[in-house]
This record gives structure tokens, C-alpha cells and sequence, in this order.
């Protein structure tokens, strides 16, 4: 996440400070002009604090990963869990200058005020908290074929994987990092956040400071998000076409929010109504509109299409499901189609037993995602090909 890196024609230098504006006009609205390359960013409070709330993440991430009600550290938490930490130390600790033994090395435990570019090399750090990519495969391998993958070969297949995505970061960085005109709308939330914790505010008469104004939404939010997590689950998904037609399978097929199409069902919980997309606040409205229409024309025309045509024997099958069927409509026994020594693909017991069927709605899935990947190279192309 690259907050304050714009390549203008010509930056001006003004004190400690360098004029560095950006050609995007939001980016403009909401990131300062200049970057003030006095403020530490490393330091001993960065590693102090982002290290063991990024184990702590990473495990309970870990942990929740096979759950299906899971608990994990937003990044709001997470900033704030910084935030606090940050202005206890720099409180607390004594100024004083450590020296590395044998060393040309040393550090301050307490090198000023908590800043913003600190805040924001914490959180990053302390942000990285996931269940580890490649992490599915050690556990698909563990339970479902009763392998255990030795500890060296598992860790580095999680981090050979990890290093893809870094590596791919790496490539193209010039074109979607160094880039001005690469910008992140989501990014642009950040920055205004970590502006309003950290510059000075005077607060009018009569009015709300930024404090106060972040404190009552963030209670309101914990209030209002508590109702449908805890206490009343149900409001995730309330459909009235599954009420007046309860014995209906199609009506519920049709109805439901959780096993069906969702048409004339309707969610109070706005995880439920952001799902499949980023912050509607912070994505621009023609992407939301794409989405949309992708949304609209995949889940209400394609998946119904498949269904109801009997594509691919699809009603033999729930229309939503993630699971992989045989000819009888039974949960596929992968266990016969494998050598069980060796894991090896048996093609004459495949033969045997049934091909391999999917739900309508995994099939289109399982199209997409790959299309994605294709999609992206057209459409660099066919846009930004000059």
C-alpha cells in the first residue's frame, strides 16, 4: 500500500517537506501534496507492536479457517489496536538509545511522538494477519487423503506461493505502483483515516470533532453489526417468497437467500449486502454498476439457464452447492478413484464409478474464476494497449 508516492513533472522542495501532487483529482482531494521526510517510519514501537499482533492474527486466522462462523481482526480493530498501542509507548518509554553489542547498531525505545507514517508501517505489518496461502493444501491432503506432508516440504510450499504473489507484485510495480495514474480507491479510505488520527484539529463551537464523530459511528456500527451475528442470525436473509410457499421446493430454490436465487428475499446485515464487493462508500459508482450487472446477469440468467435446461444433468443436483456429486446425486466418493498408497488418478475405476458433477452454480463459478484471469489480459490490452 503506497500512501504518499506520486511521480509529478517536477517536485518542488519546500523546507523539509517535498511538493509531490498527483494528476487524479480524488487522489488530490484526499492525499496531501507533500511528504514530510522527517518522520521516522522503522522503528522500535513498529516491531514491538505490529509483530505479535500479526501472530496473533495469523493464528486465530488459522484457527477460524474451518469454522463456519469465523473470527477474525478487521483492519479498522487492527488500526486502532496500533493506534493505542502507539501513544501508550510513546507515553511510557523512557527516551533512551540502545547499542547492538559488536555492532555499529542502535535504536531509541522511545524516538518521539507515535506518527502517521509509523502508524501506518505498524499496521501493514501487523495487517498481514491470514491464513496463509497454500495453507488449504496441507489440511486437504491431512484429512480428506490421510497424508501428512513433512514440516520442511510444507513450509516451503506455503512460501513458495506466498513469494508468486510478492513476485508478481515485483513485476509490475511500474505499471501499478510507480504509476500516478494507478490509483486504489480503497487506498484513498486509508489515507483519510490515518489524517483524521493524526493531524491537528480544532474543533468549531458547537460541533463534533473527528474523535468524537469516529467514536459514535464505531459504536454504532459494534451495536448494529452484534444484532445480526449473535442475536438474531435469521435477519441475514429474509425471504418472503419461502414464507408464503413453505412446502415448495422450486419456492425455495427460487426464495432463499442461503440455498437459492435470493429473488424476493432481502438482508438487514450489511456484510450480507456488501458481500460480493468492497465498501460501496469507497468503490466508484461505474464499478459498482459493472459488478452489478456481472452480479445480475451470472446469479439470475446464466445459473437459472443451467438449472432449469438441465445442463450437464444439473437437476440432479441443489442449484447452489460447493460440493462434487456422482450419477446418483450422492456426495463423490473420491477415496475410489484413488490408489490409496500412492494417490494416484485410477481411470478404470473412474470408468466404474461416475464421472465428476457439479452444482449449476459451482459450474459457472469454477468458468468465471478461470476467465478472470484471461479477462485481465483483454483488458489491459484492449485499454491501456497503447
Amino acid at each position: 500500500m503506497i500512501l504518499f508516492h506520486f511521480l509529478p513533472p517536477s517536485p518542488l522542495l519546500s523546507g523539509s517537506s517535498i511538493l509531490d501532487d498527483s494528476p487524479i483529482e480524488q487522489v488530490r482531494l484526499t492525499v496531501p501534496p507533500t511528504d514530510d521526510n522527517t518522520l521516522q517510519v522503522l522503528t522500535f514501537r513498529t516491531w514491538l507492536i505490529g509483530i505479535p499482533i500479526c501472530i496473533l492474527g495469523s493464528v486465530s486466522a488459522a484457527l477460524s479457517f474451518y469454522r463456519q462462523q469465523m473470527f477474525y481482526f478487521s483492519h479498522v480493530c487492527i488500526n486502532m489496536m496500533v493506534f493505542i498501542a502507539g501513544k501508550l509507548m510513546a507515553n511510557m518509554l523512557p527516551n533512551k538509545v540502545i547499542r547492538m553489542s559488536y555492532t555499529n547498531w542502535s535504536f531509541s525505545l522511545n524516538p518521539g511522538p507515535f506518527n502517521l507514517k509509523e502508524h501506518v508501517a505498524t499496521t501493514m505489518l501487523a495487517g498481514t494477519v491470514s491464513a496463509s496461502a497454500g495453507f488449504e493444501i496441507l489440511t486437504i491432503s491431512k484429512i480428506f487423503y490421510h497424508k501428512d506432508i513433512p514440516l520442511l516440504p510444507a513450509i516451503l510450499l506455503v512460501l513458495s506461493i506466498q513469494f508468486l504473489g510478492y513476485g508478481f507484485a515485483g513485476i509490475f510495480m511500474k505499471l501499478l505502483v510507480h504509476s500516478p495514474y494507478m490509483w486504489w480507491p480503497s487506498t484513498l479510505v486509508d489515507v483519510a483515516f490515518y489524517r483524521a488520527l493524526h493531524e491537528p484539529e480544532k474543533r468549531a463551537k458547537g460541533k463534533l470533532s473527528r474523535y468524537q464523530f469516529f467514536i459514535i459511528v464505531i459504536v454504532a456500527i459494534f451495536t448494529y453489526s452484534i444484532v445480526p451475528v449473535y442475536l438474531f442470525p435469521s435477519i441475514t436473509a429474509l425471504s418472503f417468497v419461502c414464507w408464503i410457499w413453505k412446502d415448495s421446493i422450486t419456492a425455495q430454490q427460487i426464495g432463499s437467500g442461503f440455498n437459492g436465487l435470493g429473488i424476493g428475499s432481502f438482508a438487514l446485515d450489511w456484510m450480507t449486502m456488501s458481500s460480493y464487493m468492497d465498501s460501496p462508500l469507497a468503490v466508484p459508482a461505474f464499478v459498482v454498476v459493472n459488478m452489478m450487472v456481472g452480479f445480475i446477469l451470472i446469479l439470475y440468467v446464466l445459473v437459472p439457464l443451467s438449472y432449469w435446461n438441465n445442463a450437464y444433468d444439473a437437476k440432479r443436483f441443489p442449484i447452489f452447492s460447493s460440493s462434487i456429486f456422482d450419477i446418483d446425486g450422492q456426495f463423490y466418493n473420491v477415496s475410489r478413484i484413488l490408489d490409496e498408497k500412492s494417490l494416484t488418478f485410477n481411470e478404470e475405476a473412474y470408468n466404474n464409478y461416475s464421472k465428476l458433477y457439479f452444482s449449476a452454480s459451482l459450474m459457472c463459478s469454477y468458468g468465471f474464476s478461470m476467465a478472470c484471469f484471461t479477462s485481465s489480459i483483454s483488458h489491459v490490452a484492449l485499454f491501456y494497449g497503447r
